[in-house]
Formats: structure tokens, sequence, C-alpha cells
């Protein structure tokens, strides 16, 4: 057992209470973010995007479907590689029973590639995934978002992701997800998060962080280090 403090249940419910005090003003402050978040100015978005789908070639406006709002997850999956991305993957899992709760309140969600839709299709089949994913194999989708870089970026040493200049490596993706609304035949672009903002969509971590170790992650090489394709978990 690790050294923790052990009290009566008396002192755990004044301890709980006082801990109750600084959740809900963290409730108060993410609304008020969210609030600022939904007021952000939007841009209009006149480039014209073609994807590969299950039915074929599809605009960025059939993405949206019956839907005015479209969220977008760039899932990490170059057009070389022999499957996605598994911290992507991760998040992927989360998607399939959401699709409900997000079609009743007016928005779709669609994950991107550029991957061809073949590795796609296959990954999804052996994952049990039926979201939407389709490829933006040959547009510029995922790298005018910044979370796909090309050589030339690379070769510099840096990348534009997350509002700055960083250091990536060599990966040619990172993740990122972003929010698009449609008026018409107008759409326009309204968020985009990445690196740690992605944290809050995935539910596996909000219940890791309630759990006694939390995330566990502090003496590993990298925070995900410890994360794999679900199936891996299973060999």
């Amino acid at each position: 057992m690790t050294n923790h403090p052990i009290v009566s249940h008396d002192e755990w419910i004044a301890a709980r209470q006082r801990f109750l005090a600084k959740e809900k003003e963290f409730t108060r402050l993410r609304d008020e973010l969210s609030r600022e978040r939904r007021e952000l100015p939007w841009e209009h978005v006149k480039k014209q995007y073609v994807f590969e789908g299950a039915h074929g070639r599809e605009t960025l406006a059939e993405l949206f479907g019956k839907h005015s709002q479209l969220i977008v997850y760039h899932f990490m999956y170059a057009p070389d590689w022999d499957i996605g991305c598994r911290g992507c993957s991760f998040w992927a899992d989360n998607f399939n029973g959401i699709l409900p709760h997000l079609e009743a309140r007016d928005v779709s969600l669609v994950a991107v590639s550029r991957a061809p839709l073949a590795k796609l299709r296959t990954q999804a089949q052996r994952f049990g995934w039926t979201f939407k994913w389709v490829s933006a194999v040959g547009d510029d989708f995922n790298l005018d978002y910044n979370v796909s870089f090309s050589p030339e970026s690379l070769s510099r040493g840096a990348a534009l992701y997350n509002y700055g200049t960083q250091k990536i490596g060599n990966s040619t993706e990172m993740p990122g997800i972003s929010a698009f609304f449609k008026d018409g035949d107008q759409i326009f672009h309204s968020y985009s998060t990445y690196s740690r903002g992605l944290d809050m969509l995935n539910a596996a971590y909000h219940y890791l962080d309630i759990a006694p170790k939390g995330r566990d992650e502090d003496g590993l090489p990298f925070p995900m280090e410890w994360v794999k394709h679900r199936i891996a978990y299973e060999g």
C-alpha cells in the first residue's frame, strides 16, 4: 500500500467537502471557458476539399450530412504507415457509442486521415469501428489544418503546430480536432485544438483521473508510452 493518509470517516468527509468546493469552481470556470470558445470569431472556408469515403468522393460540405455542425478528428495515419497511430486509436475507441448523441444535437463526427481508404477500412474492421472515416490522400486538408507536414517543413527542423513553431521530430503527422459550421453553401471554421487540448475529449483519461493512481505516467519515458492499440492488450 502506498504511503497515504488514512483517516476516520468524518475526517474523510471534511476533506472531500473542501475539495468539492474546488471542483465546483473548476466546473464554473470550465463553463465560462466553453462559452468564450463558442464566441470566438469564425473564418470562411473557401478552399475546396475532396475526400475518399465508402461511397466515393465527398466534399467537405458533404461530410456534414444532414447536420449544420461538423467535428473532424485529424487521425494520424500517414500514407506509408501499416496502421494508424495508437494514440489516435485510443481516442477513436470513444467514437462509436456517442454518434447518436452528437447527431441528436445537430453534429456530425468524422475522422480524416491521409492514408488510403483501403487501409482505413481494414483497421476499422479489425477494431470494430463504424464511425465515418475518410481519406484525404492527395488533398491538402490535414496540411492546411497543421496536423500533417511536408518533407520541406520537416527538413527545416520545425513546423507550425498548436499555433506556434515546434520541433516535432521526423513524424509527418500530429493529432488535432477541428469544428466547422455550414450555413447554406458556406462553410466556416470555428475552432481547432491540438496537443493537450485533446485530453478533455478522451473519456478514458477522465476515468483514470479519478482512480486512486490516476494516469500513473510519472515514471514513463513519455506520458502516453503505456498506450497500445486496443487489440494489442488482448495479445
